[in-house]
């Protein structure tokens, strides 16, 4: 296991939206799709766009600057499966959310 970084609180990140936070120089996305967290490397692998900043439908975030796609949950896209970004597990201690690096 690796450690437990705190976030922030649940109701710190609306459903649909993410917050983006630097641990130990990765930068990674916590997003909240429908109060289901999910933490990914925000930066995406094409051109390293800044995931954090794109849209959100469903669990699939876009890559503002090219379109990428990638699954929040899986960190596979859904239309290039061999593209894939790190994804991280996330710990929820009452209102509390970690991120497990």
């Amino acid at each position: 296991m690796g450690k437990l970084v705190k976030i922030c609180k649940r109701n710190e990140i609306s459903t649909g939206s993410n917050k983006l936070v630097n641990i130990d120089g990765k930068m990674i996305a916590v997003w909240n799709v429908n109060n289901e967290f999910y933490a990914v490397n925000a930066v995406c692998p094409h051109r390293g766009g800044p995931l954090e900043q794109g849209s959100l439908n469903q669990n699939v975030v876009s890559c503002p600057w090219h379109g990428w796609q990638f699954d929040v949950e899986t960190g596979t896209s859904p239309v290039f499966p061999q593209a894939k970004i790190e994804i991280f597990k996330v710990k929820i201690e009452g209102e509390e959310i970690f991120v497990e690096v």
